[in-house]
């Protein structure tokens, strides 16, 4: 069931899943028919899945960055310019719209479907808790301020993504250059003086 996972979801980057058929799915993984509707249920079950797979997959990315940058930051002004280029990356490198387009479709779907809205909360959750353990760690060495919860950090953070990717519809966007000034400011204000 791994490929079809992998065939939808190559599929959902490039196309709207109205026009996902498990038929054409099943000749291009070899997968049986019956098989991926015994095991994911229905058509939305497998496009479920693969939406999962895919927010996993974008998420995972970025975390994995913030914790490279804390793990290997020696000083808080190492840390506060890698996370300042890291942010920098998230929400202004062009090569990065289609994943934030993706996320938000995939989020706008699970508003829509209890069973996907209860999935991407659990991965939104264990996101979150991660964030929240690196604010906590930066916290601890002094680096970002106490008075503002790691968690309220941690989302805020996340938000600035979310910013942006409403922003990216907008008739008017703002430029990446005046974004990205906007966004390390509000980094710098979680930093201890």
């Amino acid at each position: 069931m791994n490929s079809v996972i992998t065939a939808v979801a190559e599929r959902l980057m490039d196309t709207d899943e109205s026009l996902i058929r498990i038929p054409d799915i099943c000749d291009a993984t070899g997968v049986n028919y019956g098989s991926v509707y015994h095991h994911f249920g229905s058509r939305e079950g497998v496009i479920d899945a693969a939406m999962v797979r895919i927010f996993t997959d974008l998420i995972r990315t970025d975390v994995e960055s913030m914790t490279k940058i804390l793990g290997g930051s020696k000083t808080k002004s190492e840390f506060a310019i890698s996370m300042a280029q890291l942010f920098s990356s998230i929400n202004s490198d062009p090569a990065r719209l289609p994943r934030r387009q993706m996320r938000a479709r995939i989020v706008a779907a699970a508003l829509a479907r209890p069973a996907l809205r209860e999935e991407i909360g659990a991965v939104q959750s264990e996101v979150t808790d991660v964030l929240t353990g690196l604010c906590a760690e930066g916290q601890v060495r002094g680096w970002l301020r106490t008075d503002v919860s790691a968690r309220m950090m941690a989302v805020l953070m996340m938000a600035t993504n979310i910013g942006r990717t409403v922003d990216d519809i907008s008739a008017h966007p703002i430029d990446s250059e005046e974004w990205d000034t906007g966004v390390q400011i509000i980094f710098a204000s979680f930093l201890t003086p």
